[in-house]
C-alpha cells in the first residue's frame, strides 16, 4: 500500500465514528436505554443509531474510502461526493436521534425530523455507494472487494427500508400502516443491515487487511469463495423471509417459512465456519512470526464472532432467543464489530499517518517504522480490558442484571477513551523520538481533517 493515494476524507470519518462510538457507551453507562427500557422504545433506538450508523457504518465508509482502491488496484472516482456524503450522513443522523428523543417526548418539534432524516441519510449512502460502486464497476473483482459489493447493495437495502420505516412513522405513507409493513420490514432492516452491511462488508476487509498486515498468502481459497456463496444465499433468504412467510402463511404454510428462515441460520453459520478456516490459514501462514497488537486484538473479535454464532445456536435451541436477543445484539455489534474495527483502527491510522508525514521523503531520509508511532505495551492493556467488559456485558444481560451492565459498559467506555488517546498520540507522533518525529520534508498532519493541497 505505500504510494497509495489517500483519501483525504478518512481521518473525517474515523473521528466523527469515534466521538458516536464514545457517546453510545456514556448513553449506555447512564442507563439510558436497554435493558433500562424496552428493545423497541425510542430511547433505545437511539443508542442502537448511534451505534449502527454513528459509529459502525462511518467507520466502514472511511475504511472503504481508502481500501477500496488497494483492493482493485483502481483510484477512488468521483471523491469530490466523499464529503457531501459525510454531511449528508451527520446532518441526517442528528434529525433521526432528534426524531426518537420527540417521539420520547422530550421535545416538540412542527419539522418531522424522521421523515427529514429518511431523506438525508439514504442521499448519503447512495453517494457513497456511488462513489464506491463506480469504482468497482467494470473491474473484475477478486473475492475481498466482491463481499463489499455485496455490502454496498445490503446497504441500500438497509437505508431504503430504514427510510420508509421513518416516514411511516412519521405518517406519511398510511397504505403502509394497512399491510403490517413495519413487522416485515424491521427483521429485513436489522438482518441485512448487521449482517449484510456490517459483517459482510468487515469479512471483505479483513480478507485484504489481515494478509496485508501479518505478511500471508493472500490468494483465492475454495473456502473464501464457498463462504461467500453461503453468505449471500443466507442473506437473500433473510431479505425474503417476511415476504415469503407473509405469503406462505395465506396459503396455510407457515412450516415452510420457518424452515426457509432456519436454512438462512444454517447458510450463515456454515459461512462463519468457512471464513473461520481462511483466518487460521492466515495467521498458520504469516510471515511476520511476531504479530503486531492490531492483529492480535482481531483474535479477540473473530473469538466473538463464533461465541456470537454458538450463543445464537443456543437461544435457538432453548426457545429464549426473542427473550436475550438484546444480549446477542451486543456481542455482535460491541465484540465482534466494534472489537474488530478498534483493533485494525490501531493500525490503520498509524498506517495512514505514516504515509502522510513520512511517505513524501521516503527513501530521502530516515524515517521511524509505523510500529514507532504506537506503544503497544500500553495498548495491549486496554484492548484486554475492553473485551473483558463486553464479555462482561453479555453475560449480564442473558442474566437480567441491568445495574451490573452498566458497570460492565463502563469498563468498555475506559478502555475505548484510552484506545481513543492512542489514536490521538499517534496521529500527533508523540511517541516517536524527538530525532527521527520530522525528518526534513516531512510535516506533521493534521489531526482530523485533510492536508490543503
Amino acid at each position: 500500500m505505500i504510494g497509495t493515494a489517500l483519501s483525504r476524507w478518512t481521518m473525517s470519518y474515523f473521528t466523527a465514528a469515534l466521538i458516536f462510538l464514545v457517546g453510545a457507551q456514556m448513553v449506555m453507562v447512564a442507563g439510558y436505554g436497554f435493558p433500562a427500557v424496552a428493545a423497541e422504545a425510542p430511547e433505545t433506538l437511539i443508542l442502537v443509531h448511534m451505534m449502527t450508523i454513528g459509529w459502525l457504518s462511518l467507520l466502514m465508509c472511511g475504511a472503504l474510502f481508502q481500501f477500496v482502491p488497494v483492493l482493485i488496484a483502481q483510484p477512488l472516482r468521483g471523491e469530490r461526493l466523499v464529503l457531501p456524503a459525510l454531511i449528508c450522513l451527520l446532518t441526517g443522523l442528528a434529525a433521526l436521534l432528534a426524531g426518537f428523543l420527540q417521539l420520547a417526548g422530550v421535545f416538540d418539534a412542527a419539522i418531522p425530523l424522521l421523515a427529514v432524516a429518511g431523506t438525508l441519510l439514504p442521499a448519503g449512502f447512495v453517494l457513497i455507494c456511488g462513489v464506491l460502486g463506480g469504482t468497482l464497476w467494470r473491474v473484475k473483482l477478486q473475492r475481498p472487494a466482491r463481499f463489499v459489493a455485496v455490502g454496498l447493495a445490503c446497504v441500500l437495502v438497509t437505508a431504503t427500508l430504514g427510510a420508509l420505516l421513518a416516514l411511516l412513522i412519521s405518517g406519511f405513507l398510511p397504505a403502509l400502516a394497512e399491510i403490517d409493513f413495519r413487522m416485515q420490514a424491521l427483521p429485513v432492516h436489522i438482518a441485512v443491515g448487521l449482517g449484510g452491511w456490517l459483517s459482510f462488508t468487515a469479512i471483505g476487509v479483513s480478507y485484504r487487511l489481515l494478509p496485508m498486515f501479518m505478511l500471508s498468502p493472500d490468494r483465492e481459497r475454495a473456502t473464501s469463495r464457498l463462504s461467500w456463496w453461503s453468505g449471500v444465499a443466507a442473506l437473500v433468504l433473510m431479505a425474503l423471509a417476511s415476504p415469503i412467510a407473509a405469503l406462505l402463511e395465506t396459503v396455510g404454510l407457515a412450516g415452510a417459512a420457518t424452515a426457509a428462515t432456519g436454512l438462512a441460520v444454517v447458510l450463515a453459520l456454515a459461512a462463519l465456519v468457512l471464513y473461520g478456516f481462511d483466518l487460521a490459514f492466515f495467521y498458520r501462514h504469516r510471515k511476520r512470526r511476531i504479530i503486531e497488537l492490531n492483529s492480535r486484538a482481531a483474535q479477540a473479535a473473530f473469538l466473538a464472532l463464533a461465541l456470537s454464532g454458538i450463543l445464537l445456536l443456543a437461544l435457538l435451541a432453548t426457545g429464549t432467543l426473542e427473550r436475550h436477543v438484546g444480549a446477542l445484539l451486543y456481542l455482535v455489534a460491541f465484540g465482534w464489530l466494534t472489537g474488530l474495527g478498534l483493533s485494525q483502527l490501531y493500525k490503520i491510522v498509524p498506517f495512514l499517518t505514516w504515509l502522510e508525514c513520512y511517505g513524501p521523503v521516503m527513501g530521502r531520509q530516515p524515517t521511524p517504522r509505523v510500529q514507532d508511532l504506537v506503544m503497544e505495551r500500553r495498548g495491549w492493556i486496554w484492548f484486554a480490558v475492553y473485551f473483558l467488559g463486553v464479555l462482561a456485558g453479555t453475560a449480564t444481560l442473558l442474566v437480567d442484571q441491568p445495574g451490573l451492565f452498566r458497570a460492565a459498559a463502563a469498563a468498555t467506555l475506559l478502555a475505548t477513551l484510552a484506545i481513543v488517546v492512542e489514536l490521538v498520540l499517534a496521529r500527533r507522533l508523540a511517541n516517536v523520538p524527538d530525532d527521527k518525529r520530522l525528518p526534513e520534508g516531512a510535516s506533521r498532519p493534521r489531526l482530523f481533517l485533510p492536508t490543503p493541497h
